[in-house]
């Protein structure tokens, strides 16, 4: 249940064409450390913003699905122009909530995020397609820290037959946040 199906350096790697082909029809992002790095607020980077209008050009759904705050998914909602839900409550819920929001199964949504026991763990108990990015800034919430440590041993574990695409050790990749 924790091995994600794909692993990509960063978001933005993730193409329209890459998910066609899988038969995705729609994509649920997480927010904090997958699209924006935790705790930042402003603008978001041009990068991000292209890759998202990308793949809404491609005809394929978007919708962020966080752990964060109220205000905070709002805000971050209205700046990225896709539709967001949260606090989610994951692993356990949000992600049918999600999925009756996008009126797809949950075999055409790839399910994108940052962490095994949140993002991966909740989308593969629905049945979606998980997709497993490195987070983007190393500061989290403590217990956030902690499991990060659990998942890095999940990930180096050849028993779990995730393999070694990224370390999540290594400094992160992706858009970066202007101050």
């Amino acid at each position: 249940m924790l091995r994600p199906k794909a692993r990509f350096p960063s978001v933005t790697c993730i193409t329209p064409q890459w998910l066609r082909e899988r038969g995705l029809k729609a994509v649920v992002l997480d927010l904090d450390n997958t699209l924006i790095p935790y705790k930042t607020y402003g603008e978001p980077p041009r990068e991000l913003l292209d890759w998202l209008r990308t793949l809404e050009g491609a005809g394929l759904a978007l919708m962020l699905l966080s752990n964060a705050a109220p205000r905070r998914v709002r805000y971050w909602s209205e700046k990225l122009g896709i539709p967001g839900l949260g606090p989610a409550g994951k692993p356990w819920f949000g992600f049918g909530r999600a999925l009756r929001c996008l009126g797809l199964k949950a075999r055409e949504v790839a399910v994108v995020g940052d962490q095994l026991f949140t993002d991966v763990l909740g989308g593969n108990l629905v049945g979606a397609y998980t997709v497993l990015v490195p987070p983007l800034s190393k500061e989290d919430l403590g217990y956030t820290r902690l499991i990060r440590q659990i998942e890095r041993w999940v990930l180096q574990n050849p028993a779990f037959g995730t393999g070694g695409a990224f370390d999540l050790k290594e400094s992160p990749r992706g858009p970066t946040m202007k101050e």
